[in-house]
């Protein structure tokens, strides 16, 4: 990703971390996102140094940062993928060139985040003693599977679609121990394994179970839901019911894979 002299400006500021998050926000505003990307991921290392986690607003800012950057080009990869099954002889070997650069760019920007995950992000949550150290630890969990899922869907590798399930497992694990069926940490990452295991996994009936049982068990609580949550939360189980008219309907048995709704944006209240 391309963006500006990032050492200059960081030597510049008075307070790292509160100027580094003022500019994510400045970047966001302006939607710049690979600029985004470079704050959050410059925040991650400043905080590490201190072995601290991140702030509820900052993981936000960093899974917001990442995603827009990557959602993009996911988009022109899925566009990419149907010019070059509409195309043919020297036209079809353009589209596939310029496919493949897509390819590389997701795949830099995936391994960077994953490297953000896997090491500072969960590490330092893990040893956290702070009061939403659970949800932080679903959060980067959860994050991780989805990187490596989107990796998957250009990458042909087992271990990278496996990697995707473990981390989702484990997020599941830690959530379903700690966070209410309501939250919308753990209704997200219900969303998000569901469509693991259908589109990745290829486990239909594993992930309309997940689906119904995270939409059965949130709308047992709905009563106790809090009132910051309650749009967020009530959101994710639209698309949680969607995602299972969509899998379990007959007449799209062969396209739904195409159409599964994914997560909403990892925010919370």
């Amino acid at each position: 990703m391309n963006c500006f002299d990032l050492p200059k400006l960081v030597a510049s500021f008075k307070n790292d971390r509160n100027d580094l998050v003022f500019m994510a926000r400045t970047a966001e505003a302006a939607e710049r996102y690979e600029d985004m990307c470079a704050f959050m991921k410059q925040l991650v290392e400043t905080t590490d140094k201190n072995g601290v986690d991140l702030t509820v607003e900052e993981r936000n800012l960093l899974s917001v940062a990442y995603k827009n950057v990557v959602g993009a080009r996911r988009a022109s990869f899925r566009t990419l993928n149907v010019s070059a099954s509409e195309t043919k002889d020297d036209e079809h070997d353009l589209v596939v060139a310029y496919r493949k650069q897509i390819e590389e760019e997701l795949n830099k920007i995936c391994k960077e985040v994953l490297g953000l995950l896997e090491g500072p992000l969960v590490k330092n949550s893990d040893t956290s003693t702070k009061d939403d150290k659970d949800e932080s630890r679903v959060f980067y969990l959860k994050m991780a599977g989805d990187y490596y899922r989107y990796m998957s869907e250009f990458v042909d590798d087992k271990l990278v679609e496996e990697k995707s399930g473990e981390f989702y497992k484990k997020a599941m694990e830690i959530a379903e121990e700690h966070l209410e069926p309501t939250h919308p940490i753990r209704l997200g990452l219900a969303l998000n394994y569901s469509v693991c295991f259908y589109e990745i996994l290829k486990n239909k009936k594993k992930a309309c179970d997940l689906a119904k049982s995270a939409f059965d068990l949130a709308i047992a609580g709905l009563d106790k839901l809090p009132e910051a949550s309650y749009k967020d939360s009530t959101l994710i189980m639209q698309l949680l019911r969607d995602n299972l008219t969509l899998w379990t309907s007959s007449e799209n048995e062969d396209s739904t894979a195409e159409l599964a709704v994914e997560d909403v944006e990892d925010a919370e209240s």
